[in-house]
């Protein structure tokens, strides 16, 4: 049987943790049931990692790399500052409904016994998706595809604040809602309330 690839077992662990997490029940996941679903012991896992936190935060440099990718992609492709808007907010909500054990990551429910500086990782995490949100903002502006008068600051923390609300919705109903359901007429109101 050939060996493992290097840092292999890592992503499989990450990759186990992420499934553990999609599971419609809110139960804690503890590294005796990481390890248990992964067949192997507790000490095992801690071979890969120093601590359950540290797992966590594997997870959080997945969805940072991932989502930051994709915004920055957009930003760099994307000649409308409204398209930018739109594309971003539909890659948070489309990555959510790919991951839905990222998404109890990203609303912060699997974190909640966790140490909590895994909590404030996430928090800069949205709040550079927030200033991403702002910068496509003022490009619109420049481009007199929304009103100069617009207060940018407040309506990124409004569409971050939409796609939250979503991702929350999404998570307590057990990952069954859809969350592209009526994102298109949500989006046009956005659009109107420019």
């Amino acid at each position: 049987m050939p060996g493992r690839k290097p840092g292999q077992r890592r992503v499989e662990i990450l990759h186990t943790l992420a499934r553990m997490l999609e599971t419609p029940r809110w139960e804690r996941v503890t590294t005796a049931a990481l390890a248990g679903r992964l067949e192997v012991s507790e000490a095992a896992l801690y071979r890969h990692f120093a601590s359950k936190a540290q797992m966590y935060e594997g997870l959080i440099e997945f969805i940072e790399e991932s989502l930051f990718g994709l915004i920055n992609r957009i930003a760099a492709e994307e000649t409308s500052g409204l398209k930018q808007l739109e594309k971003t907010l539909t890659v948070l909500l489309g990555f959510a409904q790919k991951n839905p054990g990222m998404t109890r990551v990203l609303n912060g429910d699997a974190l909640v016994y966790e140490d909590p500086r895994l909590q404030a990782r996430i928090n800069q995490l949205l709040d550079r998706v927030e200033a991403s949100l702002k910068q496509s903002l003022r490009f619109a502006v420049s481009q007199g595809e929304v009103a100069a008068e617009t207060d940018q600051s407040a309506y990124a923390n409004l569409l971050l604040s939409l796609v939250i609300g979503r991702w929350q919705q999404f998570a307590k109903s057990g990952f069954k809602r859809d969350l592209m359901a009526m994102w298109p007429e949500q989006w046009n109101s956005v659009l109107n309330s420019f």
